[in-house]
């Protein structure tokens, strides 16, 4: 928005010509007859001021354009288009477009309605105040256009896990360019865009490299896009279709205990779950033939009258078009009169070779055999510790008796014979006696 003094004297008859040249030919007596009177009584144009605002307007929707005065001394309000055609003299519409209406006319204010607003409608519009001097001030539209199209592209309809794929999002045909962002799912991922301008409207293409993992399966890709004439959420999204090679479970159905002694049955049961699924599950028993009493039917493997040349490694194999992978089940027979479960579990989920099986797959598969040695290591530990506090407490018990042995009263050989004297007097002389036979002085520990 901007105003500005228009020339005075003479040029406002040159003005009054050129708007009723642009009017149509039955109205430009009337016009140029309301100029004439108008510049006939131009007023002066102190303390008034013109002022309007600049509008923003969305393709297709109703644009306001609103001439205004303050301190308004009723003097001649007009509007012109960026062409500089009167579309509105007071409350009279010389041009012909009927899009244009009037919503308000007074003495300090000229509003007029646009609608249907179009790409070409876009530009500066003029307020002229007839005043001496004249003054001008300009708004100006400016039309946004929301994207025409909006189209999401996946290079590939169908990946494999761990492939990287291409995934494109254009967005047609808007003013200002378009902002565009990516989502897997409720993640939000980072693209690459392009922008093409053409004819004041601009295409944005936005790329997207996506390495997929079986997790992708069935997730939406989103292409959300962003403009300020789009409210809320304007998207378009395709979903990721991935295969992926077997994921193998091995689940004991019997025993229920868990707990294979001789004479029992065992039965297990392959789960392979896949994309696309496993065609193809077998048993297998890893470094030995399989046993002749086991029978197979399908995933399930039954084993009855277990015994101890059953114990091994029973391996669940799976593939598919994308690759195989298998599971492992430790098998190991107790006797009839074992009553602790074992701690024995199958590997779930081994890769297609040994090359590719890291240290948490290892450990897993070790399950059992880890657990059956975990016990033992337990039952030796406690009894070292049992063996050392035992020899602790008799020690102990040896120290004592040996302070309690050296602890007493010392008596000298002087000193007998006075416990038993009647009186003191007998005493001495027992002790004189005494001290006579020199070879008998001895130390005694009693």
């Amino acid at each position: 928005m901007a105003s500005a003094v228009l020339p005075s004297g003479s040029q406002c008859a040159a003005a009054a010509a050129v708007a009723a040249a642009a009017a149509p030919p039955g109205l430009q007596l009337r016009l140029l007859l309301l100029l004439l009177s108008a510049a006939a009584l131009i007023p002066t144009g102190d303390g008034q001021n013109l002022f309007t605002k600049d509008v923003t307007v969305v393709e297709g929707e109703v644009a306001t354009i609103s001439c205004q005065v303050n301190k308004s001394d009723d003097s001649v309000i007009q509007l012109l288009n960026p062409n500089r055609q009167t579309i509105y003299f007071k409350d009279f519409r010389p041009l012909k477009d009927s899009r244009f209406q009037l919503l308000n006319f007074s003495s300090s204010e000229l509003k007029v309605s646009l609608t249907n607003v179009s790409i070409s409608d876009e530009g500066r519009y003029f307020c002229q105040l007839y005043t001496d001097p004249p003054q001008e001030s300009y708004t100006t539209i400016t039309v946004l256009v929301p994207p025409r199209n909006l189209m999401i592209d996946i290079q590939k309809d169908t990946a494999v896990e761990g492939e990287e794929i291409e995934v494109n999002c254009t967005a047609m045909a808007s003013k200002p360019a378009t902002t565009i962002r990516w989502f897997k799912g409720n993640k939000e991922l980072k693209g690459k865009s392009e922008v093409e301008e053409w004819s004041d409207m601009y295409t944005v293409t936005s790329q997207l490299m996506l390495t997929v993992h079986k997790e992708d399966d069935g997730v939406p890709v989103i292409c959300q896009v962003e403009h300020p004439a789009v409210t809320g959420n304007l998207q378009t999204q395709r979903y990721l279709e991935v295969q992926y090679k077997p994921q193998v479970h091995i689940q004991m159905t019997y025993p229920l205990q868990g707990l294979t002694r001789e004479g029992d049955a065992l039965e297990l049961t392959c789960e392979a779950i896949g994309k696309p699924q496993p065609v193809m599950v077998t048993w297998v028993r890893v470094d030995d033939e399989m046993p002749q009493h086991a029978v197979l039917s399908g995933p399930n493997l039954f084993i009855n009258n277990l015994n101890k040349t059953d114990n091994g490694t029973y391996r669940c194999e799976a593939s598919n078009t994308v690759g195989k992978a298998h599971s492992d089940y430790m098998l190991y027979v107790y006797d009839t009169t074992a009553t602790t479960e074992p701690a024995v579990h199958g590997l779930t989920q081994l890769p297609n070779s040994a090359e590719e099986l890291d240290s948490e797959d290892l450990s897993d598969s070790r399950a059992g055999e880890e657990g059956a040695i975990g016990a033992v290591d337990h039952a030796v530990i406690g009894g070292v510790v049992a063996v050392v506090v035992f020899a602790m407490l008799c020690l102990l018990i040896i120290l004592g008796r040996y302070f309690a042995r050296h602890k007493g009263t010392y008596f000298t050989h002087e000193a007998k014979g006075a416990d038993d004297a009647a009186d003191a007097d007998t005493a001495i002389i027992n002790a004189e006696g005494g001290q006579n036979n020199s070879e008998e002085k001895k130390e005694y520990f009693i």
